[in-house]
C-alpha cells in the first residue's frame, strides 16, 4: 500500500531521491507501472474526417418573431384618437357659439338671455356662452335685427362699429363699404372711428364709403327685409346689387352703368323678374339674364 502511495507521489513529482531508490529496488512496483502505461493510449482522431462533419453540420440560430403591422387598424385607432381630442377640446375649451345663413335665407335665434335675433341672408353672428351672463358680447358679420331682453349691456361688435344697448330693438348692417344701424325702440349707442352717437327710436346712423351720410327719421316696426323685401334710400347702386345677389343665386354685372349712381325704391325677395324690374326701370336700365348671370346695362329706345 505504501509502495501506491509513492508511485502518486512519484508522477507529482514529490518523492525524494531516497523514496525513488527505494521504490526502484521493489519489481513488482515497477512492474505495475510498466503494465498500466502499457494502457494508456492518446485518443486517435481522424482530421479528414473531423474536417468533412464540421462542413455538413446544419446551422441554426433562433429568428426574431416579427409581428407585422396592420396599417388599417393603425389608421382607424389614429382616427379615433383624432375623433377624441377633437371632441375634448369642444367640449371643454371651446365656448364660442356661432350662426350662419346662406344666400336667400333668414333665421331666427334665441339666445341665452331670451333675446331674439333675426338673422339676414348671407351672415354670421358668434358669441362665447361661457362668459355671456357677465357680458353680452356678440360679432356680427352681415344684417341682424335684435330684440334685448332687459339686462346687463348687450354689446354688437362689427368690423365697422360697435353698438350697445340696455334692452332695446334695433337693426345692425355691416357690409364691404357699408354700415347702418337703426333704432326701433329704446336707445342705442353707437361707435364709429372712436366717436359716440346716441339714436333714439326712429334714427339712422349710415356710413357709406367711410362717409357719414344724414339719413330721414322713420317709423316703421321692424326693417323691409323680415317681410321679404328690401328698401334703399338713396343708396348706391353697388350696394342695391351686392343686396339683389345675397337674396337670390345670382352673379350681377354692369355693363356701361355707373355703380355709384343712387337709388330710393324697394324690391322682392320672392321673384328675381320683378326684383330686377324694381331696380332697372326707375334708373332707366336694361337686364338680361343668362343662367345666373344677369347683365344690367343702358335702356336703348
Amino acid at each position: 500500500m505504501k509502495n501506491e502511495k509513492n508511485i502518486l507521489k512519484w508522477f507529482d513529482n514529490e518523492l525524494t531521491e531516497q523514496d525513488i531508490k527505494d521504490l526502484k529496488q521493489s519489481e513488482s512496483t515497477l512492474d505495475k507501472i510498466a503494465f498500466y502505461s502499457k494502457q494508456m493510449q492518446a485518443p486517435q482522431v481522424d482530421a479528414q474526417k473531423a474536417l468533412t462533419a464540421f462542413k455538413e453540420r446544419k446551422l441554426t440560430k433562433n429568428e426574431p418573431k416579427v409581428i407585422p403591422l396592420n396599417f388599417k387598424m393603425f389608421l382607424r385607432i389614429a382616427a379615433m384618437f383624432v375623433v377624441m381630442l377633437a371632441s375634448s377640446y369642444f367640449l371643454f375649451f371651446n365656448n364660442n357659439v356661432s350662426f350662419e345663413t346662406q344666400i336667400a335665407q333668414n333665421e331666427t335665434l334665441t339666445l341665452p338671455d331670451n333675446s331674439e335675433v333675426i338673422l339676414n341672408a348671407a351672415s354670421k353672428l358668434k358669441y362665447n356662452k361661457k362668459t355671456w351672463e357677465d357680458k353680452r358680447d356678440l360679432e356680427l358679420d352681415g344684417e341682424a335685427f335684435f330684440k334685448v331682453s332687459k339686462g346687463k349691456k348687450f354689446t354688437v361688435s362689427t368690423d365697422a362699429g360697435t353698438v350697445q344697448v340696455l334692452g332695446t330693438q334695433f337693426n345692425v348692417k355691416e357690409r364691404d363699404n357699408y354700415f347702418e344701424v337703426q333704432c326701433y325702440e329704446g336707445l342705442v349707442s353707437v361707435t364709429f372711428n372712436n366717436e359716440t352717437v346716441k339714436l333714439p327710436k326712429g334714427k339712422t346712423f349710415r356710413v357709406v364709403n367711410g362717409d357719414i351720410e344724414t339719413v330721414d327719421d322713420f317709423n316703421a316696426e321692424n326693417p323691409s327685409w323680415m317681410q321679404a323685401e328690401t328698401s334703399f334710400e338713396k343708396i348706391p347702386l353697388s350696394q342695391v346689387v351686392a343686396e339683389l345677389e345675397r337674396q337670390y343665386k345670382l352673379k350681377v354685372s354692369l355693363k356701361t352703368v355707373d355703380a355709384s349712381q343712387l337709388f330710393t325704391g324697394t324690391f322682392t325677395h320672392k321673384d328675381k323678374n320683378i326684383a330686377l324690374q324694381s331696380i332697372t326701370i326707375p334708373l332707366k336700365l336694361s337686364y338680361r339674364i343668362e343662367g345666373n348671370q344677369v347683365t344690367l346695362y343702358k335702356y336703348e329706345k
